[in-house]
C-alpha cells in the first residue's frame, strides 16, 4: 500500500473506532529525521521493522542496531498468523504480502555478522576520550599524541599503535612538553590503563583494518531494493559506551564523506539509533553540540537519522527540535518524571481537536501509536491515533543456521572477515628502538680509527666492550691469561715474579 513516494505506516482511528485514513511517511521529507518512542513492550521494534522494510522497498539503504536479537527476523519471509491477517484486514492493507528484506549482518566482534572495524585515526581524539571517559588533562595528552603521530608519519590503526605511541611520548615527555605544554607521565599512564580496560571490553576487535567502507552501507540489490544493515548489538550492549561511541563515529563518518545533495526525492541512507539515551547519558556538552551539529547538517547529505528510545526526555531539546517525523507509542505516567515525559511528548505534537494527546499516550494499546509526519512544505501533520501495520518479514529472531546462510550470501562476504595488520606506528617505533639500541652498541669512532688487533685485555685499550664480537674476543683473551697464570707454578716462574716485585719495591 506504500506508494512510490511514501511509506505506509498504518491507519488512523476515528471516533467511531473505524480505521479509514492511511498514515504515511513522505520519502521527500524522510531525511528530516524522526523519533520512535514508547515504553518496553508497546511495539517500538515492530515500528522500526516496518519503517526499515518501507525504506528498503523504496530503494533506500538502512542501518540499524539489533539490541535484543528480535530485529534479525527482517531477513526472513513472514509467516501467516491470524493476528497479523486480522490487523491487515482492520486497516485495509491490500495486498498484504509476506516477503524477506535484503539484509547484511554486522557485528563488532565478528560473531553474528561481518566484522566492523575502524582505525584509531578515523575515530579521532575527541571520540576516543569520550569512549575512555578521560579527564580534560588526559584528553589534552591524547590530542598531543595525535599531533605527534601526524608530524612523524606514524599511522594509528589499532590499539597497539596507540599504546606504543603513548610509551614513546612518555619517554620524550620533557621535549614534547616544552613544545605543546605539560605531558605528565601520570596522565599517560592513566590513558594506558584506560586502553587496557577498553581492550578487555572488546575494543581490540573494533580497531584495525580493513576499515568499514561507508559505500558498503549504501548498497542496493539488482532489483533496486535497499539493503538493511543490521548490527548485532546484544553483546555490544554490555559496554554501552563503546556502542554509543561507535554509532556516533559512524554518523560523523557519513557526515564527512557524503557529498551535499540538498533535498532529494528520497534519502540516500536512513540511520536508526536504538537505545538513543546511551549517546547522551553523562555526555560532555562538547559532544552533545557535535551530535546536534551533525543531525542538523547531515540532512543536506541525504541521510535521515531516527532515534529510538523509551522516553522522549532521553533526547536533548536541541536535538529533539530537529526531528520532524514522530511515532509515539504508549508511555506510563506513574511517577513525576514519567508524567513530565508524557507531557513533553504530547506538547511536541500538532494538536488534534478530537482527543487529548496526554490522555491518549497513556491509553494506547500494543501496536498503536500517535503519528505525526511532515506533509507538504515540511509542515507537521495533525497527530493521529494510528494502528501500525503488520510487517511483511518475520517478527522475532532467526536461527543460527539461517543467520549463517544470510552471511554467506551477503555482497560483502569475505571482504571484511580476515583482519589485516600492515606496518604502522607500533612497527615503526619498534624499528626505531632497535636501531637506537644498535647504535649504542657500536664502538666509538676514535677507537675504531686507532686500529689494533682487537685482542687486548679489558681496560687496556683495543675494541669497545659494547659489541657482541668484542665481548667474545675478550672472553677468549681472559681465558688464555688465566691459563698462563695457572701454569706459572714452577720455581723459575716464582723467581721471575719475585725479581719483578723486588725491582718495583726498590723503585
Amino acid at each position: 500500500m506504500s506508494g512510490e513516494d511514501s511509506i505506509f505506516l498504518g491507519a488512523s482511528r476515528h471516533n467511531d473506532d473505524s480505521y479509514q485514513q492511511a498514515e504515511q511517511l513522505l520519502l521527500k521529507y524522510a531525511n528530516r529525521h524522526g523519533l520512535v518512542t514508547g515504553a518496553t513492550g508497546t511495539g517500538k521494534t515492530v515500528s522500526l521493522q516496518i519503517l526499515a522494510e518501507g525504506f528498503s522497498n523504496a530503494g533506500v539503504p538502512v542501518f540499524c542496531a539489533d539490541i535484543k536479537g528480535d530485529l534479525s527476523g527482517i531477513a526472513m519471509k513472514g509467516e501467516e498468523m491470524d493476528f497479523l491477517l486480522k490487523r491487515a484486514e482492520t486497516i485495509k492493507l491490500e495486498p498484504y504480502e509476506f516477503r524477506e528484506t535484503p539484509v547484511i549482518f554486522w557485528d563488532l566482534f565478528g560473531e553474528k555478522g561481518h566484522p566492523i572495524r575502524a582505525t584509531i585515526s578515523e575515530m579521532g581524539p575527541l571520540l576516543l576520550s569520550r569512549l575512555m571517559n578521560l579527564s580534560d588533562a588526559q584528553e589534552g595528552v591524547m590530542n598531543i599524541a595525535f599531533r605527534i603521530a601526524d608530524e612523524e608519519g606514524l599511522l594509528l590503526l589499532d590499539l597497539k599503535d596507540l599504546q606504543a605511541l603513548l610509551a614513546h611520548i612518555a619517554e620524550r615527555s620533557d621535549e614534547i612538553g616544552a613544545r605543546y605544554g605539560n605531558v605528565s607521565k601520570q596522565s599517560v599512564g592513566a590513558i594506558q590503563r584506560s586502553l587496557l580496560v577498553l581492550e578487555q571490553q572488546g575494543g581490540e576487535h573494533f580497531f584495525g583494518e580493513p576499515a568499514l567502507q561507508i559505500a558498503d552501507l549504501m548498497r542496493t540489490t539488482r532489483d533496486g531494493r535497499g539493503y538493511v544493515s543490521v548490527l548485532a548489538a546484544d553483546k555490544l550492549m554490555m559496554n554501552p559506551r563503546l556502542y554509543a561511541t561507535f554509532l556516533l563515529w559512524l554518523l560523523s563518518e557519513l557526515f564527512e564523506e557524503l557529498p551535499e545533495v540538498g533535498d532529494p526525492d528520497k534519502p540516500n541512507l536512513v540511520f536508526f539509533f536504538d537505545e538513543a539515551h546511551l549517546l547522551f547519558d553523562e555526555a560532555p556538552k562538547a559532544l552533545i553540540d557535535r551530535v546536534e551539529q551533525v543531525v542538523r547538517l547531515i540532512r543536506s547529505k541525504g541521510v535521515g537519522v531516527y532515534f529510538v528510545t523509551q522516553n522522549p526526555l532521553d533526547v536533548p531539546d536541541s536535538v529533539l527540535a530537529q526531528l520532524g517525523n514522530r511515532v509515539q507509542h504508549a508511555l506510563r505516567a506513574y511517577t513525576p518524571r514519567e508524567q513530565k515525559a508524557v507531557k513533553t511528548a504530547a506538547d511536541t505534537f500538532r494538536p488534534n481537536p478530537d482527543f487529548d494527546c496526554f490522555e491518549a499516550i497513556t491509553k494506547l494499546g500494543v501496536g498503536e501509536a500517535l503519528v505525526s509526519t511532515l506533509e507538504a512544505k515540511a509542515v507537521p501533520s495533525i497527530v493521529q491515533r494510528t494502528l501500525i501495520r503488520p510487517p511483511s518479514s518475520r517478527m522475532g529472531t532467526i536461527t543460527d543456521a539461517e543467520r549463517q546462510t544470510v552471511i554467506g550470501q551477503s555482497p560483502v562476504a569475505a571482504q571484511y572477515d580476515k583482519e589485516v595488520d600492515r606496518e604502522s606506528a607500533f612497527e615503526k617505533l619498534q624499528k626505531r628502538t632497535a636501531e637506537k639500541a644498535m647504535e649504542e652498541e657500536q664502538p666509538p669512532k676514535e677507537t675504531a680509527e686507532a686500529g689494533g688487533s682487537g685482542w687486548s685485555l679489558p681496560g687496556f685499550g683495543g675494541r669497545s666492550s659494547g659489541s657482541k664480537s668484542s665481548y667474545r674476543r675478550q672472553s677468549v683473551t681472559e681465558a688464555a691469561v688465566k691459563s698462563i697464570i695457572r701454569s706459572v707454578g714452577t720455581t723459575l716462574g716464582r723467581e721471575i715474579i719475585r725479581g719483578v716485585l723486588g725491582s718495583l719495591r726498590r723503585r
